[in-house]
């Protein structure tokens, strides 16, 4: 049998032909999956990069609980306008102790890969709470109700560091034992804040490409 009567019987063949474009979908996953599962590098955690703090990590999830991500990425490209308007490009490190990943696609909003330590904690706390009183020209939404939630309203910031630890993230039990206590005080307006300037701090004195 040669290679056209047997590409005939399987063109004529809807189950062979469903199961060839599955062995040839799957055989091209896997060659641009697999090297990327199998080196180390794409998931070792960069240089500098720590952990998130309590008050962080209870800012992080508020930052997704308001749909933060919606409209503002977190990820410089590898291009040449980027760079110069953002910082260095993002790279696959910066991101090991990010579940779930926040890099976004839509930008109604400027990317905030690279803002922390951008702005003041007072600025910040401006901007979240009136927008428009220092960006004028500023669509973003206020979100007055930050100030008057008091952080980890829930008490769960122990468990939800116990199961980052389980995935991988180096808290230790002092740490998890602490974090209650760390967030005593603490609005949901300061979370966010603690959490938006530690965005892009393990790429400070990075020399941009």
């Amino acid at each position: 049998m040669n290679f056209l009567s047997l590409h005939r019987k399987i063109e004529r063949h809807s189950g062979l032909l469903i199961f060839g474009i599955l062995v040839v979908s799957s055989i091209g996953g896997l060659v641009q999956v697999l090297p990327i599962v199998l080196d180390d590098s794409h998931s070792a955690p960069a240089a500098g990069l720590a952990v998130y703090s309590p008050l962080e990590l209870e800012g992080r999830d508020i930052y997704i609980r308001e749909s933060c991500s919606t409209c503002h990425t977190q990820q410089v490209r590898p291009l040449l306008a980027e760079v110069k308007r953002y910082g260095p490009y993002s790279r696959a490190g910066e991101f090991a102790y990010d579940r779930p990943f926040l890099w976004g696609s839509k930008r109604t909003g400027p990317d905030l890969a690279r803002v922390g330590g951008n702005y003041s904690d007072a600025w910040h706390h401006v901007h979240l709470l009136d927008p428009r009183a220092v960006v004028p020209a500023s669509i973003m939404p206020a979100y007055p109700w930050l100030a008057q939630r008091d952080a980890d309203q829930g008490r769960t910031i122990a468990a939800r560091m116990r199961t980052l630890r389980m995935l991988g993230h180096p808290y230790s039990d002092a740490d998890i034992a602490a974090a209650p206590a760390a967030l005593e005080g603490e609005t949901e307006l300061d979370a966010v804040t603690a959490y938006l300037q530690s965005l892009g701090r393990s790429m400070q004195g990075t020399p941009q490409p």
